[in-house]
């Protein structure tokens, strides 16, 4: 059994059956709340995870280059995507892979392509609501904006005001009495537009010029934009015993995070996997992730593909290495609320600090079958990680991951898993401290099975 170098899972070597019980420790997660606070959008995420792997030894390839056939890691960037792999020395060009899927978007306020608007002596920025987030979660909120600037000359420079900017104010009780007993209701149009200063007259191009300046940029140089909201209040342990985590964006940068400290663990491991490890880190899941740089576009397969031949194979030998593949697809999913146990299948349970959880399906929502629920405890066992399971209460819709994408478009078996969490989509979520732990050695064993 070794111990890494830096907070990452402890891993078991390839090949064994089980392991002792783990000792707990908060490094782990400490590094997750670091994680998240330098990663408030998916260009930042997977910018923080490159910059991991290079520290691990990992080179970053270009889409547009030909690609050698040499060992080591490397890992491609894409937008908010990332796709990260390990070839061990002298592995066939059939050789199956184990990906590690995850994305890096989350529910939030984003901001529209003509920003600056107000009334009455505020100004505002005019934002779009991105993917199913809590809405009354965004309310009387410090926020920051964070994101991707596109320069004249098509280079991107990332921007991240990570101070409070913005707020959406919640109208006072005392204009809306029927709150109390009708509840919150958002006009998502009217109601989630935020303030950001006073004035009059609202000029054209403020927003983007202050962005300019606080980027170090020329007057007039950003022609382009990607940018949104972030709560600037810090993830923190949450409870009297501390055995709670409350944060943003652990849907799912909770699994990003995790994924990439198994990747670096396996990679700088003194076993050597059988298979070829990767992470896939999709951006767009939280609105279907129709995308170049989705699970439902091509990324992950071409990346594969390309892996295959560059290590001189053929057709052949791309379809024999998809067909060995596993795929643990990992998002965060609902634990039991104390206060709503009924919205939860009577059965099933999950707990904070339960260990994660497998997610089954019958209607394929998740990819998850018998051998998916066998491989996955056989990585659990190896880890010594207990896990739960997960089926939705049969009168509640289910919801849906890049499991069942990465499935149907690749023909991969997939297994989808995550941590549970409460108030998911909300701006700020809450997860047990320990289960971040427990899914990175899960990870771990699983890539190096």
């Amino acid at each position: 059994m070794r111990e890494p170098a830096r907070p990452s899972p402890t891993a078991a070597h390839a090949g064994s059956a089980s392991r002792a019980p783990l000792t707990f420790d908060r490094g782990h997660t400490d590094d997750l709340m670091t994680f998240l606070a330098a990663s408030p959008s998916p260009y930042h995420a997977v910018a923080t995870a490159a910059e991991r792997l290079e520290k691990a030894g990992f080179k970053q390839v270009a889409e547009t280059d030909a690609w050698e056939g040499t060992s080591g890691g490397k890992y491609v960037l894409r937008g908010g995507a990332i796709v990260a792999w390990y070839v061990p020395e002298g592995a066939a060009p059939h050789t199956p892979f184990r990906i590690v899927g995850a994305h890096t978007d989350s529910p939030n306020l984003r901001v529209k392509p003509l920003p600056d608007t107000g009334a009455h002596g505020w100004r505002q920025v005019a934002v779009e609501i991105y993917g199913g987030p809590l809405l009354n979660s965004w309310l009387d909120r410090d926020l920051g904006l964070a994101g991707r600037l596109t320069l004249r000359d098509g280079s991107t420079r990332l921007v991240n005001v990570d101070r409070p900017l913005l707020r959406v104010p919640q109208l006072a009780i005392h204009l809306d009495r029927s709150v109390t007993a009708d509840g919150l209701k958002l006009d998502k149009q009217r109601h989630l537009q935020p303030v950001w200063g006073l004035g009059h007259d609202v000029r054209d191009g403020d927003l983007i010029a202050f962005l300019e300046e606080t980027a170090g940029l020329p007057a007039g140089e950003v022609t382009g934009w990607d940018l949104m909201t972030h709560s600037v209040e810090k993830p923190a342990y949450l409870g009297r015993d501390r055995e709670l985590l409350a944060g943003p964006r652990m849907d799912n940068l909770l699994s990003v995070h995790a994924g990439t400290a198994a990747l670096t663990s396996v990679a700088s491991g003194a076993s050597h996997p059988a298979s070829i490890p990767v992470l896939a880190a999709f951006d767009h899941e939280e609105n279907g992730s129709q995308s170049d740089t989705g699970a439902d576009g091509p990324l992950l397969g071409n990346v594969l593909e390309r892996s295959v031949f560059a290590r001189g194979g053929s057709y052949e030998d791309r379809a024999r290495a998809f067909a060995g593949t596993v795929c643990l697809s990992s998002d965060t999913g609902h634990a039991v609320h104390p206060n709503y146990a009924e919205r939860h299948d009577p059965t099933h349970h999950p707990r904070v600090n339960g260990g994660p959880i497998l997610k089954v399906n019958v209607n394929n929502r998740y990819a998850t079958d018998g051998s998916g629920r066998a491989e996955f405890a056989a990585a659990c066992e190896q880890a010594g990680v207990p896990f739960q399971s997960f089926v939705s209460n049969n009168s509640m819709p289910c919801g849906t991951t890049i499991g069942p994408i990465t499935a149907a478009r690749h023909g991969i078996k997939t297994v989808d898993i995550g941590v549970a969490i409460l108030s998911m989509h909300s701006a700020r979520e809450l997860c047990g401290a320990d289960d971040p732990f427990l899914l990175a050695n899960a990870l771990t064993a699983f890539l190096e099975r």
